[in-house]
């Protein structure tokens, strides 16, 4: 598939196998160019060429691999969704123990203690991810990554008339619609 729809092309010397052991070993691990160039014999030069190749290989086919959620119509039977017309599904965002330099610790500290990153997902009405974003401070409020994820040129946008449900953290706003919360009246 990356060959055919991505149009990854192998060299003269690196195999489209090679090119994407490179672009697992870099994404599963965690590893730098100057450990990479060890691992493969090749020139820093070389690895960072082949893996930027796969990487835009794997974004062509993100339009072919990720479909755009369906929200739920009027003539839903299903118990769980059939109360929510036009829902495309729901978001919610985790935090994720890292490893930072001591500089940048402050930032990822979250409200428990721990050094993490905010990662938002969004998912269909099956429980399947149709948006991940990644990357923000584990001291990120979570309404603050929605904001960024829906000014993203790629990013979770809502077509007028549908939303997500969300927890208290987002806030109500265009397309995402949180749980209304009942004030006790003494």
């Amino acid at each position: 598939m990356l060959k055919t729809a991505g149009g990854l092309r192998g060299t003269r010397h690196v195999s489209i196998i090679e090119q994407v052991a490179i672009f697992l070993s870099v994404i599963a691990h965690h590893k730098k160019n100057c450990v990479m160039k060890h691992d493969f014999i090749r020139s820093g030069r070389t690895i960072s060429k082949h893996f930027h190749s796969v990487l835009k290989a794997v974004l062509r086919l993100s339009s072919i691999l990720l479909a755009r959620p369906l929200p739920v119509d009027d003539e839903c039977q299903d118990s769980r969704w059939r109360w929510f017309k036009g829902c495309l599904g729901a978001l919610d965002g985790t935090l994720i123990e890292v490893r930072v330099p001591d500089s940048d610790k402050g930032r990822y500290r979250n409200r428990k203690g721990q050094i993490s990153t905010n990662v938002l997902g969004l998912c269909n009405l099956e429980g399947m991810f149709t948006y991940v974003l990644s990357g923000w401070e584990g001291s990120a409020a979570d309404g603050r990554v929605l904001r960024d994820a829906v000014h993203r040129p790629a990013g979770g946008k809502v077509p007028t008339g549908n939303y997500y449900l969300c927890d208290n953290g987002y806030g109500n706003v265009e397309g995402f619609l949180t749980p209304y919360r009942v004030l006790a009246i003494t």
